[in-house]
């Protein structure tokens, strides 16, 4: 267990730094959560991680879980009857056919079985996370853990450029380039940060959507557990409690705080002031999320993975723009 006193410095440092951003953002068109990402990325190539900050930075994504939770305030059940359904649905079709496109194609063209597997979670479900769930279930070892989460992050620090401009240029409606952009991109972080930075509609539905896509991170991870051990008869793994073990539970904070606003338990005054934590907590973690992003930290990846991933990424972002701009 990690003492309060190593965890208040690496805070101080996120705190500081998101105010800065945030600062930027009041006086610029550029949204704080770009920013943020950016003096993160900014501060860890040029500076590096203190050692004595390390611990505190590293809650980063537990910062970001929690303004997930604190969001749920903010949605309506209308919201999620007129459209939860069938994000639903698409989450549900996207995974399946990156997971396949992955694993197909990059049967195709030589891939070893274990990176392959590990870039279809982390490029389908949600990112990093992903990579090291199903790690867990298939005993993947480090080359192949930091190979797939590798590239996952180069992607990351790609999309989060791209996104916001092409959205820009398709002069999409709010929702749907948020649910777009949570349909699209691999990691829960960055889905965020390019919906937000075209507007908080935006935003949500981005998040929103990355939600619902990361929930198969349990499923995946027993499929490939079984999938694996089919071989060998090694169940121990592959029972029913690893789909709840692998469970994103912040998700369960994030619809039960939605039922509680929905109910009227919170008021607005009080929905207010839980927009504005979590508005800080999502800046807190967008700076720990550029640490992440360091270019120094990003291993070197051969090309044949990278352009199965790129290809794969392109195939999966059309197919969700054709069906969000014919359904939503």
């Amino acid at each position: 267990m990690v003492s309060l006193r190593a965890v208040l410095p690496g805070i101080a440092v996120l705190l500081g730094l998101a105010a800065v951003a945030r600062a930027i953002g009041s006086a610029t068109p550029v949204s704080p959560l770009i920013a943020a990402i950016g003096i993160g990325v900014i501060v860890a190539a040029v500076v590096g991680m203190p050692e004595w900050a390390e611990s505190g930075v590293d809650r980063h994504k537990l910062l970001l879980e929690t303004g997930i939770v604190l969001l749920g305030a903010q949605l309506t059940v209308g919201q999620l009857v007129t459209t939860g359904p069938l994000v639903v649905g698409l989450a549900i079709g996207i995974v399946i056919v990156g997971v396949l496109f992955v694993e197909i194609v990059g049967r195709q063209v030589g891939i070893e079985s274990h990176t392959r597997s590990l870039l279809a979670a982390g490029a389908s479900v949600c990112g990093v996370s992903a990579v090291l769930a199903v790690a867990g279930s298939i005993d993947g070892d480090e080359a192949d853990i930091s190979y797939a989460a590798g590239t996952v992050l180069l992607f990351d620090a790609i999309t989060l450029v791209v996104f916001p401009i092409l959205g820009a240029v398709l002069g999409l409606p709010d929702r749907l380039f948020g649910v777009w952009a949570g349909l699209s991109l691999f990691s829960t972080g960055p889905a965020a940060a390019v919906g937000f930075a075209v507007s908080e509609t935006a935003g949500q539905w981005a998040t929103i959507t990355k939600l619902v896509r990361n929930t198969f991170i349990g499923v995946l991870a027993v499929a490939y557990a079984l999938y694996y051990t089919s071989d060998t008869g090694d169940t121990e793994r592959t029972n029913a409690t690893e789909i709840w073990y692998r469970f994103p539970k912040f998700l369960v904070g994030f619809l039960l705080v939605a039922l509680l606003a929905n109910l009227g338990v919170v008021d607005s005054s009080a929905q207010a002031a839980v927009g504005t934590v979590s508005d800080w907590l999502f800046t807190l973690a967008f700076v720990g999320l550029g640490f992440e992003l360091n270019p120094r930290q990003l291993r070197s990846t051969g090309t044949g993975p990278l352009l199965v991933v790129l290809a794969q990424f392109i195939t999966v972002s059309l197919l969700a723009l054709g069906a969000v701009t014919l359904l939503l």
